[in-house]
């Protein structure tokens, strides 16, 4: 092994393995950092407030006032219509708004004080919930009815009606600790319930309960009319495409920009990121390039004498293990400096981004440090079956 390593250590080209070692340093650091950017900031991405996770657009009919005015729902939507829109390109799925055709009474008892007001219920296909919620769903049994809040109304009856009526505001922790009465009534029938605020929402600008609960209580208080579409919730691949407000505007259909807009955003940062992955990916390809051709070259230079040592009965592997030790040796100590540095840089722009982003993991770089040992690995066997298979073609002459 002595008389191996002594070959190697003189034909070797330092310039050869220090622009691989630098290279892959920087293709491996970009490609950890990309990752653990995209896992601190996957809460605000993807979470119950998430930006990613918001792509949603709400569409509605403009409604037509003399239509209006005579009584008629000119705002629906018919089969024809909603088929359609999910044919789009655009369109992932289509989901229809479902509302209560009864009344709904609610009233909630702050102390001294209490708020009552006549309200109503949506709801919409479970899939298109944006808050983590473990039970909702709907037990007659259990007289409880699970709510979905708009996260706006809590600020407006916060930083508006309360203040203006005396009452105590609200957070969301003691929101959704307390119930409040709710009354529903028509076809003859007028029933007590409780309701249990289970989250809130920011991509839905309605007050939500259970499908299981909307289809149930229309059948129990209504009157028998038929179900009214007048909003689709349209889940979308491209928030950005352009195709979406053409064919929006070319229907005359309104839509509501807020979660669109934080769509576009969400989609344009999870694009970043991804470039970000990719060039580091592409350099690190293009390193462990440069090292195999520096190795293919090194082996070049050193075939009459590796075809001695196989002669003098050394094996192939044998041959073999001080090329693969030296690269392998070069890709742990290139994973080591690249962990250290993504946990300096982490620190760094945490620290920075920790008071706009209150969502930020805090996991650390456990998931990062694997994902490098798992490239690493990668890299070091694909070295190794190259050095080995080199070495194999040279005995195999012999």
């Amino acid at each position: 092994m002595k008389l191996i390593w002594k070959l190697l250590r003189r034909h070797i080209s330092v310039g050869q393995l220090a622009g691989f070692f630098i290279a892959n340093l920087v293709g491996v650091v970009i490609i950890l950092c990309g990752i653990q950017i995209y896992l601190d900031i996957e809460p605000t991405l993807s979470g119950k407030d998430g930006l990613i996770g918001n792509d949603y657009i709400i569409v509605s009919k403009p409604i037509k006032q003399l239509g209006s005015l005579m009584g008629k729902n000119t705002a629906q939507f018919s089969e024809e219509e909603i088929a359609d829109i999910a044919a789009q390109p655009f369109a992932e799925s289509v989901g229809a708004f479902k509302a209560s055709q009864y009344g709904v009474y609610a009233r909630l008892n702050t102390g001294s004080k209490s708020v009552s007001t006549d309200m109503f219920f949506e709801s919409v296909p479970d899939r298109y919930i944006d808050v983590d919620v473990e039970q909702w769903a709907f037990d007659p049994e259990s007289q409880t009815i699970p709510i979905i809040v708009p996260r706006n109304y809590l600020n407006l009856y916060n930083f508006g009606f309360a203040q203006a009526q005396g009452l105590p505001q609200l957070s969301e922790g003691i929101l959704e600790s307390i119930s409040f009465d709710i009354t529903l009534y028509g076809n003859y029938r007028r029933e007590q319930f409780k309701g249990r605020v289970a989250g809130f929402s920011n991509r839905l600008n309605t007050i939500l309960v259970p499908m299981s609960f909307m289809e149930w209580a229309n059948d129990r208080y209504a009157t028998g009319q038929a179900d009214i579409t007048s909003r689709l919730i349209v889940e979308v691949a491209n928030p950005a495409d352009e195709s979406i407000n053409a064919y929006l505007q070319q229907k005359g259909y309104d839509v509501e920009n807020n979660s669109s807009d934080n769509s576009k955003i969400g989609f344009l940062l999870k694009l970043i990121v991804s470039i970000i992955v990719a060039i580091g990916a592409i350099i690190s390809i293009l390193a462990i390039y440069i090292l195999t051709l520096s190795i293919y070259l090194l082996l070049q230079k050193n075939t009459e004498k590796l075809e001695n040592l196989v002669l003098l009965g050394y094996t192939p592997r044998r041959v073999a293990a001080p090329y693969i030790i030296l690269t392998a040796s070069l890709n742990v100590v290139i994973l080591a400096i690249s962990i250290v540095i993504v946990y300096v840089v982490r620190g760094v722009y945490t620290a920075r981004i920790a008071t706009a982003l209150a969502d930020i993991a805090d996991g650390g770089i456990a998931f990062t440090a694997v994902a490098g040992i798992i490239i690493t690995a990668a890299i070091i066997a694909f070295n190794s079956f190259v050095i080995q298979r080199k070495i194999n073609v040279i005995s195999r002459k012999k």
